[in-house]
């Protein structure tokens, strides 16, 4: 219900409670009058009785002309004003009576309105909570049919609720099967792309032996010729490192798929972050030392996350080998800080810094940006990604305002 209407309907509904209390305390005071007025007259009859027992006759035919409905209302002579009286003078302690009734009925007036707003108040918010409550069980996947609770305001909102649930339960199921489907397959592509590699593999080390003469029962002799072996032997080492690639890519698309499947068991062990940083270090020593690269881990006192330590290092190991790539032999910084909300790892470099084109892409699978170095096939920062998500954490690339690239790391407590 709109702003407007909500207020019209409050306003009609306080009137509609005024009326009524004005209207009981009408009655109230006009029942009151009525038993003063009997009473007054009761006693200044008696009085004149009293006084003058000749007078009844009068007075009986008086009031029996005044009950009847035939007197006009009106006196031909205002002896009460002659002899000096007021309506002040009748009214006395009535009129305090008057007030007091009058009060009583605003007041009842009043708590009947606020006894019923707060039910109504009260009856909303219940069915607020419950609509809340089963949004809540839908989150966290443990919600059940929605049952009807009655025609009210909300009884549409609670129909739409239930059916935009139910399609997205159906959505998600759908997402899901597709999901399994696209890994079993990327795993069968793993799989089947996994033996033409081992066979040429073998061939290319039965080449080389017989290049180098040492395969007897090779069945390609002519590779014996002294002035083809050179060319042979440098076609031979191309063809191995692309055996290389294609390895690491089968062994990617296996990840992948343990990935989508949901299959890849991430332990939740208590992790130093010094230690987790080290040993990423450590198992790319060849690596720095090749390209000339140097990593800088200051070791800033204990700090503890939630995580499984192979698979972290292996994201760090990722974002670092990706920095000592651009870094062209400068030293790449890692420094970490922790607060009761997350911990942060941020790993840096001095190069050149992210093509702005290349920011939002960076973590895509495949993706390879403008600057990026043969051989790889894009799939190391999309695996630091997921790695990292599975485990509370995020992860974000960017540009240092004094150059370089960064990734800022970041584990959730809660």
């Amino acid at each position: 219900m709109s702003g407007w209407k909500n207020s019209f309907v409050t306003l009609g509904f306080v009137l509609s409670v005024s009326l009524i209390a004005s209207a009981v305390s009408v009655l109230l005071v006009s029942r009151h009058y009525s038993r003063l007025s009997f009473d007054l007259i009761n006693i200044v009859c008696g009085e004149i009785a009293e006084q003058d027992p000749d007078a009844k006759k009068v007075i009986s035919a008086a009031l029996k002309e005044y009950t009847g409905g035939n007197a006009d209302g009106t006196a031909e002579e205002d002896i009460l004003s002659a002899l000096g009286y007021r309506i002040s003078d009748f009214s006395g302690s009535a009129y305090g009576q008057n007030i007091l009734y009058v009060l009583l009925g605003f007041l009842a007036g009043i708590l009947l309105f606020v006894l019923t707003f707060m039910y109504r108040n009260k009856a909303e918010a219940m069915r607020i909570q419950a609509l809340a409550d089963y949004l809540e069980q839908v989150n966290t996947g443990q919600a059940v049919i929605l049952s009807a609770s009655g025609e009210d305001h909300f009884s549409k909102l609670e129909d739409e609720i239930y059916k935009t649930v139910t399609f997205l339960y159906q959505t998600k199921d759908t997402a899901m099967q597709a999901r399994n489907h696209f890994a079993e397959n990327l795993s069968n592509i793993a799989h089947q792309v996994k033996t033409p590699i081992t066979a040429i593999s073998l061939s290319v080390q039965m080449l080389k032996q017989a290049i180098s003469g040492q395969c007897s029962s090779c069945p390609y002799p002519d590779f014996k010729s002294a002035n083809r072996i050179p060319l042979h032997y440098s076609q031979l080492e191309q063809i191995e490192k692309q055996l290389l690639r294609l390895t690491h890519l089968e062994e990617a698309l296996l990840l992948l798929s343990r990935i989508d499947a949901g299959t890849l068991l991430l332990k939740k062990d208590e992790v130093d972050v010094f230690t987790l940083l080290v040993l990423a270090a450590d198992n790319l020593q060849e690596l720095f030392a090749g390209s000339g690269a140097s990593v800088d881990i200051p070791e800033l006192g204990e700090m503890m996350i939630s995580a499984d330590l192979d698979w972290t290092m292996e994201a760090i190991m990722n974002l670092l080998k990706n920095c000592m790539e651009h870094s062209k032999g400068g030293t790449i910084h890692c420094t970490y800080a922790q607060n009761p909300l997350h911990t942060e790892i941020i790993i840096r470099d001095h190069g050149e810094g992210f093509p702005k084109e290349d920011i939002p892409h960076l973590f895509e699978r495949f993706y390879r940006g403008r600057n990026a170095k043969d051989g790889g096939i894009g799939i190391g920062l999309a695996l630091s990604k997921e790695i990292i998500e599975r485990q509370n954490g995020t992860i974000r690339a960017k540009n240092m305002p004094e150059g370089g690239a960064c990734f800022e790391i970041r584990f959730y407590s809660h």
